[in-house]
């Protein structure tokens, strides 16, 4: 057995270029959302072509996580880590150049390249750097908080830069942070070293193409339905590749993925629990950015600035997540974060032509930021927890794997419900779309809900140790001996 990780020479240098790296790419993941109309009217994009500028960074995202991990495993992660930090800032150069919709869904492509890489290798670069205890608890609840934060911050930032400036300048915003990034990394990050071993590549294959055809099936239904033949040859792969992928994986003597991470009913539950979260929130950022902009008349700017009440009381909250989680255990207070996600969800969805801004809007936007700042950090941790250091990057990549294609899931599902609404006059739609978009968000959450309750809490409360009774040890002999 690995001893744990030494503490870190430079721990707030590392922590602020490993949160930095992950909320440059978290930022792209819905800089983009804002920036939409703007994009479309400069490249001149049919509708279709508009949805893949975003589906084609999630897919890449989504379908090479696995490898991305296993690659910071056998090549040593600060190395890929950097690798993945050049990939990331030349695409998002390239998007910024953009002359055509080919050249702007390719860019943004290879950006997904670039996340795949540093997402995985960011978190088991925390988890190396950092300790058990204290110190890993505060430096996940930031990872966490990040999470949350760079999804919301990021409509603000690509709103404000689409309205001031060009949808452009949220790309080549990456630009500088990312070489800073490069430069530094080196510097103060530890290396992790090579393991011995080898890739596995079928099992790489399969699991990539797998996940990549079932997002791509996904997707597809937004615009073609689960009937069209594309649809169910794409989701049909997709699942005959997992299920080969899974087989694999068992007789593997190096996997991708060791299927003995899920012999955690902790971590298996926060697999679970963080897909159906997530598919629940990209719903929610799609669609409240559209009820703002087509319903309450904001421009984008004022749409991004909208989010502001849930980012804040987000970074709040996630702040005072490190003092919550020592005086209770992570799963109540990841069961308190989807119940008041849930219930801001459900609040929202009931928003409609004749709601404000402020009773329709701002006010469940409190209630899903605290939710989201208790949430995102203990769906973190339990990820990781447990896991061999030999596996570190195997855990976070799954963590992240299920984070991505839950977006995927939970967007796709999202758009067929609000395609099943009755045509009406066009704000009365759109708005009756949203409540139906938000219901099904509300539904996914219910079932993070049941999975938190049923997976992760009687674990978490079965490996907590069990205090002595104050009675069984007298006092003076219960400090133990410096």
């Amino acid at each position: 057995m690995k001893p744990e990780p030494a503490p870190a020479p430079h721990p707030a240098a590392i922590l602020a270029i490993i949160l930095a790296s992950y909320f440059m790419i978290l930022l792209d993941n819905s800089v983009i959302f804002t920036a939409l109309p703007s994009l479309q009217a400069d490249l001149r994009l049919s509708t279709g072509e508009l949805s893949w500028v975003q589906d084609a960074y999630v897919l890449v995202f989504g379908g090479l996580l696995l490898l991305g991990a296993r690659a910071g495993d056998l090549l040593g992660r600060r190395r890929v880590f950097v690798f993945g930090l050049v990939v990331f800032s030349i695409a998002s150069l390239l998007i910024g150049l953009a002359p055509s919709a080919g050249w702007a869904i390719a860019g943004r492509a290879v950006q997904g390249i670039g996340a795949a890489i540093v997402a995985p290798a960011s978190l088991s670069l925390l988890t190396a750097s950092f300790p058990e205890g204290r110190e890993r608890t505060r430096a996940v609840a930031l990872y966490g908080a990040t999470a949350g934060i760079g999804a919301s911050l990021g409509l603000v930032i690509g709103g404000a830069l689409a309205h001031w400036i060009s949808w452009r300048a949220g790309f080549f915003v990456n630009v500088p942070i990312g070489a800073a990034m490069i430069i530094l990394a080196p510097r103060f990050l530890p290396e992790t070293g090579r393991a011995t071993g080898r890739f596995d590549v079928s099992g790489a294959l399969s699991a990539t193409l797998g996940a990549g055809a079932l997002v791509f099936g996904i997707l597809n239904t937004a615009d073609a339905g689960w009937d069209s033949p594309l649809t169910i040859t794409a989701v049909s792969a997709g699942v005959v590749l997992l299920i080969a992928f899974v087989l694999i994986e068992r007789k593997a003597a190096q996997p991708i993925m060791p299927l003995r991470l899920f012999a955690s009913r902790r971590r298996t539950g926060a697999y679970v629990a963080r897909f159906l979260y997530l598919g629940a929130m990209i719903g929610f950022f799609f669609f409240t950015t559209q009820f703002m902009q087509e319903v309450l008349g904001f421009d984008p700017l004022q749409a991004g600035i909208g989010f502001l009440p849930m980012t804040a009381v987000n970074f709040g909250v996630a702040m005072a997540n490190p003092r919550l989680a020592r005086r209770m255990p992570g799963s109540v207070l990841l069961l308190a974060g989807i119940l008041l996600t849930l219930a801001g969800m459900f609040w929202l969805s009931l928003a409609g032509t004749n709601s404000s801004y402020l009773t329709g809007v701002a006010l469940p936007m409190v209630l899903i930021g605290g939710g989201q700042g208790l949430a995102f950090a203990p769906l973190t941790s339990f990820g990781i927890s447990g896991a061999p250091a030999a596996d570190a990057g195997a855990a976070s990549g799954l963590l992240n794997t299920f984070h991505q294609i839950g977006t995927c899931l939970g967007l796709a599902v999202a758009v067929a419900a609000a395609a099943t609404v009755p045509a009406g006059p066009a704000t009365a739609h759109l708005a009756a779309q949203v409540s139906a978009a938000l219901t099904v968000g509300s539904v996914l959450l219910l079932l993070a809900l049941a999975v938190t309750a049923g997976l992760i809490l009687p674990a978490d409360l079965a490996s907590r140790p069990t205090k002595t009774p104050r009675t069984a040890v007298p006092a003076p002999e219960a400090e133990p001996a410096r």
